[in-house]
């Protein structure tokens, strides 16, 4: 397997990029993703089928989410590890961040998520009052964010389409990876869903500002988990660690935000899975909501604890590289 999404995080900046051949767009989603294929795909003799791809990819997750933001990405190639982003991002304080959640919640997995965020100044993960969020969250939620002004994109993603199976269709080699499935587990980071979406230090130090997936991790019910051991449990939860959704992956050199990978590909693994066709699934989609975003049509409660969790609140209320 290889290891998805290593990123780089860019505070907001000038950025002098080659942006070539816009790609095509969905006519009806409220969410627009533009692409622009650097000249590293634009040249390739498979142009047409990684443009198709990747369009594919944004069409499936433009029809997932209505919040109404426009998201630049430039794409090109590389020819090593199996896909990355460089994604732009800035700070907000954690009070802001969730007074921002509050205005925008629509669903009851979002009345579940609040309910266990607590409304103060500095947050419950590791104490400190900002938080760092993508420019394309941070649009998503009224913020002002600069990245993608002009022809600067929000995001840059690099993907190995040299080891991909360019189509669903027609041969397929079995010891490739999914296109449509890498640049999904992309742009969902540009999204802020995985990669970037943790702060998790490499070092025993915990300080600092947290990504939005880290108000998400815990260990055991109302025990939250923000380290980067190897041995420790850490999972997805939106109902306090009550539920745990899927577990988060915890091996050193992949993205913490990434979900531990099992027998079941999903996108957002932090490994990919050779031959697997997988789009974004619920847990993806649970991710975008309590982050932020309006869904089109919203996961169902995994089990009676986020019904009832969500009900109480309303009431109160990859790195790609090579790995042996």
């Amino acid at each position: 397997m290889i290891k998805l999404s290593t990123f780089a995080l860019m505070k907001p900046r000038a950025l002098v990029l080659s942006l070539l051949a816009m790609g095509s767009l969905s006519a009806h989603a409220e969410l627009t993703i533009t692409p622009f294929f650097d000249t590293t795909i634009t040249s390739d003799p498979n142009a047409l089928l990684i443009e198709a791809g990747i369009n594919q990819a944004i069409s499936r997750i433009e029809a997932d989410i209505s919040t109404t933001i426009t998201v630049k990405i430039d794409f090109k190639t590389m020819t090593s590890g199996l896909g990355q982003s460089s994604t732009y991002y800035n700070t907000l304080s954690y009070s802001k961040y969730r007074a921002d959640l509050v205005s925008h919640a629509t669903s009851a997995n979002d009345a579940t998520a609040l309910s266990f965020l607590p409304s103060t100044s500095t947050n419950p993960v590791n104490g400190t009052s900002t938080m760092d969020i993508t420019t394309a969250l941070l649009r998503a939620l009224g913020e002002n964010a600069l990245g993608n002004t002009g022809t600067n994109p929000d995001s840059t993603i690099s993907l190995n389409t040299s080891i991909m199976n360019l189509s669903r269709t027609g041969a397929q080699n079995s010891s490739f990876y999914d296109l449509q499935a890498v640049a999904a587990h992309e742009i969902d980071e540009v999204l802020d869903v995985g990669g970037p979406a943790s702060n998790l230090p490499t070092s025993t130090s915990t300080t600092g500002d947290i990504g939005v997936m880290d108000l998400y991790r815990y260990s055991a019910n109302g025990v939250r988990s923000y380290t980067s051991s190897g041995s420790a449990t850490s999972y997805f939860s939106i109902n306090g660690g009550a539920t745990d959704l899927v577990d988060f992956n915890q091996i050193n050199g992949a993205d913490y935000a990434d979900w531990k990978t099992g027998s079941s590909p999903q996108v957002q693994d932090a490994f990919g899975t050779p031959g697997a066709q997988i789009d974004i699934g619920t847990n993806e989609l649970t991710a975008l909501d309590v982050v932020g975003y309006t869904l089109n049509v919203v996961p169902e409660p995994q089990n009676v604890a986020l019904v009832l969790a969500g009900l109480l609140a309303i009431g109160a209320r990859l790195r790609f590289r090579a790995r042996a």
